[in-house]
């Protein structure tokens, strides 16, 4: 029996630095929200991280689409882009112990449930899930 409806929220943007600190705050927002306040950290170390490499890396352009959706215990938080390229994570021998990037997926994938990367129809999809707290049963009425 589903409880509670699918939740959904999604933003259009072009992952410039400036607009990577807005979604961050939009997601968080959003979050509280729905009442996941305890999701809201992690929710918003990845997102902020995907949105870092597709600023870094996405070719052709820097356009992408950010969604959040609950469905009843997951909350998947997805980057859509439009560089085909599917990421590379680094195995943490390369990189050396002071650089300052190349650790964004790992941490993703460390914050996370899960995580993965697909092909979609002009890009990809970077996606992490994790696991929402599941309301506390009430009382019985005697």
């Amino acid at each position: 029996m589903i409880k509670h409806p699918s939740r959904h929220c999604s933003v259009e943007l072009q992952a410039l630095p400036s607009r990577i600190g807005q979604v961050r705050r939009i997601v968080s927002a959003q979050l509280r929200y729905w009442r996941l306040d305890p999701l809201i950290d992690r929710a918003a170390l990845g997102v902020t991280e995907l949105l870092t490499n597709v600023h870094r890396h996405a070719q052709p352009d820097k356009n992408c689409t950010v969604e959040i959706e609950l469905q009843l215990d997951r909350l998947t938080v997805s980057v859509r882009d439009h560089d085909p390229r599917l990421p590379v994570v680094e195995d943490g021998t390369e990189i050396a112990p002071m650089a300052t990037c190349g650790r964004g997926l790992a941490m993703v994938a460390a914050v996370s449930e899960s995580w993965g990367a697909r092909p979609h129809d002009d890009g990809k999809v970077v996606w992490f899930t994790l696991p929402a707290p599941t309301a506390a049963p009430k009382p019985a009425r005697p």
